[in-house]
């Protein structure tokens, strides 16, 4: 179990960082590509990572199971598909709503960002922490298994980070991207569920 496990948090880690950088072209394409949009987007990210490592640390003690850990997955994908189709909607409301204000680029990407991004990256926050809590076994060995996974978690950032700007985005566009990182953790949530959990848990969590 924790070498999928560690892969889980290395897929996380990547989606993760590959929804921040397609962010940038969705609101980008709206409210351009200033450092204060970039810092709308990098600053509410930070938030929900943040919401998420607290929340995954109660919910992985409240129910330490790994169906719980890959039902929480399966939800962050799903909400991550729905990013890019409602995108436009939202954004063309945030521009209207701002538009004659001074603060108007900040207070609009503040709000986009919130709307689309809130749920899915606070999920994915919350994979680490839950992680950790799975493979501490052995107490005297915690701090090695959390720099472990964290580690693994940043690495697959670093390879989020490059993946969606070099690759994906300029061969199948920014909602294509969405979708393929989006279908590849709903694969990873749905092989975990099937490995690790029961018929009856599968039902219930799904």
């Amino acid at each position: 179990m924790k070498r999928y496990l560690l892969f889980t948090v290395f897929i996380s880690g990547m989606t993760t960082l590959a929804a921040e950088l397609a962010a940038s072209r969705l609101i980008g394409n709206v409210f351009g590509t200033s450092n204060i949009v970039w810092a709308s987007i990098i600053g509410l990210i930070l938030i929900y990572l943040t919401l998420g490592y607290f929340l995954g640390g109660k919910w992985a003690d409240a129910n330490p199971t790994p169906a719980a850990l890959y039902r929480i997955l399966a939800w962050g994908a799903f909400t991550l598909g729905l990013v890019p189709y409602i995108a436009g909607p939202v954004l063309r409301s945030a521009a209207s709503a701002f538009e004659f204000l001074q603060i108007g680029i900040l207070g609009a990407s503040f709000i986009a960002v919130l709307i689309l991004f809130s749920i899915p990256i606070t999920l994915l926050g919350t994979i680490s922490p839950f992680a950790i809590r799975l493979s501490v076994d052995d107490t005297s060995r915690a701090g090695q298994i959390s720099g472990q996974i964290y580690a693994i978690s940043t690495l697959g950032s670093f390879i989020g980070t490059f993946l969606p700007t070099l690759v994906t985005i300029p061969a199948i566009g920014t909602t294509k991207t969405f979708l393929l990182f989006s279908l590849i953790l709903l694969f990873v949530a749905l092989a975990g569920l099937g490995q690790f959990a029961s018929r009856k848990e599968m039902l219930k969590y799904l």
